[in-house]
């Protein structure tokens, strides 16, 4: 017969076995169920659940073990109301009258028969984040040792949980961040610090002709050409691997994509973020292309028509000038052919710039 030291010595190596177990998974409904399904195997128990705390301080079921799911329903009135004593992290104490009456309850109206129940918070420094509850028929009785071994095992899952919960929402803002990268109507493209593509978006693949899949992987620079006006490459500028001062500010340029199959793409204002984690090395580079090709055209018919009206303002008025300071000139004596001549060429021009003018200002 195994001696009282040797028997916790025992219990203590499951527990470690079983920390092993919980802490290898990542996925929180894969830990939720391994930490239920020890709890009631450690303590020979024949049925349990786990109630975790939700933001609004109340407790949701999500969790069972040995109590089928259409009758799970009827133990939520075990998780409301409870009496902080309940939730107290005593190891000692037996189970709590309240806790008695509720589970006699239950168990009449589903037609099982726990004789006793055991309940333990799971808490990280303080912090509440949910409780188990282990249930037994009626030939056996928990005792203190059950209730501290329990309490054992709760500090262990208290701490898978947690970091279950904390990679479960790493894991659901990175997809919340994933689908709103994949649909904005910008280019959005993810390097590593050596230049290879980690991400890259459907707005990018309409504006470069690259598929995701093909881009992935690939070096930018093999799959990202642009060219200014002139048809020339543009090279992106240096990202530092390692950040000195000044570093955080992104980076811009502009120019012409050039598509897959050689073609002219969208004119795009590219801007380069580099990311850099708290040593100050270089992680990631974030490259957001905006289509500015509607922006550019117009600065280009802009231009184009400031070139145009510019020399239909200026032959007129060149013309204009030019006679009145000719028939103007006092050491020339003009007859009245000229000076007729002359000043019908002036109101002749005079009245195109106003024609000019008056257009303009119609447009």
């Amino acid at each position: 017969m195994l001696s009282f030291t040797d028997y916790r010595l025992q219990q203590r190596e499951y527990l470690l076995r079983i920390a092993r177990a919980m802490t290898s998974e990542l996925g929180l409904s894969d830990v939720l169920r391994l930490v239920i399904e020890h709890a009631v195997t450690l303590l020979a128990g024949q049925a349990g659940l786990i109630a975790l705390r939700r933001s609004d301080g109340t407790f949701g079921i999500v969790a069972s073990y040995g109590i089928e799911r259409e009758t799970l329903r009827r133990f939520a009135p075990l998780l409301q109301d409870i009496p902080p004593e309940v939730l107290a992290d005593d190891r000692t104490q037996r189970v709590h009258p309240w806790l008695q009456r509720r589970l006699a309850a239950i168990a009449s109206s589903i037609d099982i028969q726990f004789g006793d129940a055991v309940s333990m918070p799971l808490t990280i420094a303080d912090d509440l984040i949910g409780v188990i509850f282990i249930f037994r028929g009626l030939e056996a009785q928990f005792t203190p040792m059950d209730r501290q071994l329990l309490a054992d095992f709760a500090d262990i899952a208290a701490i898978a949980v947690r970091n279950a919960q904390l990679f479960q929402q790493v894991l659901d803002e990175r997809r919340q961040l994933q689908t709103l990268v994949a649909h904005t109507e910008e280019g959005v493209a993810i390097l590593d610090p050596g230049g290879y593509i980690r991400l890259f978006n459907h707005a990018l693949t309409r504006m470069t002709g690259w598929p995701a899949s093909d881009a992935i992987g690939q070096p930018a620079r093999e799959v990202i050409a642009v060219v200014d006006d002139a048809g020339k490459p543009i090279r992106a500028p240096d990202i530092p691997l390692v950040q000195s001062q000044g570093d955080e500010q992104p980076q811009r340029l502009e120019g012409w994509l050039i598509r897959r199959d050689g073609t002219q793409g969208p004119y795009v204002g590219i801007t380069l973020s580099p990311l850099y984690d708290n040593s100050g090395q270089l992680f990631s580079i974030v490259v957001n292309f905006q289509d500015v090709t509607r922006f550019k055209e117009a600065e280009d018919l802009k231009s184009t028509f400031v070139s145009v009206i510019s020399h239909e303002l200026k032959t007129p008025l060149a013309l204009i000038t030019g006679y009145a300071e000719t028939l103007g000139r006092e050491d020339v004596r003009w007859d009245k052919k000229t000076m007729r001549e002359g000043l019908a060429i002036i109101r002749e021009e005079s009245a195109r710039l106003n024609r000019l003018i008056e257009d303009l200002l119609d447009a």
